[in-house]
């Protein structure tokens, strides 16, 4: 790393992973934080305010997402480095982001031991792509993989009978919020991709999700209509579906068969 000050913009909109971006930054003497944002749309108007020579990003953000600052930043700051720091971690979303032409992408649960490296590298400008799953991995290692991440489209249709199709994940959340950011933008990809989403989940979860989505510029009314945002309550949808305290798949999928044809 070049031994001048390398000047850095913070840009999250949880302030604990805020404070633990600045002090994990903090250790490198080359590295000075000269402002932070919670916003999108705040971080645009600091970065060509400050014109930093990086900018840790977040993409879950409020207002504007990370990816669209992240295409507002690079025209008004073109010399910027962008770093992508997200809990998002899937192949498709890091292509995404890396489209925009970011120069690297940290997972959050990755930020304690691979933040600083992340930063040393893409101020080099050497690209810098967090672990990801072992199939990612492979993908990755291959030549001219970089290139390809930063050239495909996010969130296209799965293929039906696929291995992708038949993938489940699991999140575990600190907190409401991170669970409903996410939940949000993973709800927001689907219907934007021309899905279908049925959602499972209490009133309260349901209340705080639907203007969550219709914030982020999608037309609620028009999904519903199409049957293409489905929201059922947890516990009646548990219960039509749940056998000797387990799920069954085929009435899960009579369950959702019918809502889909009803809506």
């Amino acid at each position: 790393m070049a031994t001048s000050s390398i000047r850095v913009l913070l840009v999250d909109d949880y302030e604990p992973f805020r404070r633990f971006a600045r002090s994990t930054l903090e250790r490198s003497p080359y590295l000075q934080i000269i402002g932070e944002a919670s916003d999108g749309l705040e971080a645009v108007q600091k970065a060509e305010q400050l014109q930093p020579d990086l900018v840790a990003l977040d993409i879950g953000l409020p207002v504007l997402n990370g990816i669209e600052a992240a295409r507002r930043i690079r025209k008004l700051c073109p010399a910027s480095t962008i770093l992508f720091v997200s809990r998002e971690s899937s192949a498709d979303v890091v292509q995404e982001a890396l489209s925009t032409g970011a120069s690297g992408f940290v997972i959050k649960a990755h930020a304690r031991s691979e933040l600083l490296a992340a930063v040393e590298a893409v101020c080099k400008g050497r690209p810098f792509i967090s672990r990801l799953r072992r199939h990612d991995l492979a993908e990755a290692s291959n030549p001219g993989a970089y290139e390809n991440l930063r050239t495909n489209r996010v969130f296209a249709p799965l293929q039906q009978g696929t291995e992708s199709a038949r993938r489940h994940e699991v999140g575990f959340y600190s907190d409401d919020r991170c669970f409903l950011d996410d939940l949000t933008q993973f709800i927001g990809a689907t219907l934007n991709g021309g899905g279908t989403a049925i959602v499972v989940a209490t009133e309260s979860y349901r209340g705080s999700l639907l203007p969550r989505l219709q914030a982020h510029g999608l037309d609620m009314g028009v999904a519903v209509e199409q049957g293409r945002y489905i929201s059922l309550d947890a516990a009646d949808t548990l219960s039509a579906f749940m056998v000797n305290g387990m799920p069954d798949r085929a009435r899960f999928l009579k369950v959702a068969g019918s809502d889909c044809r009803s809506g």
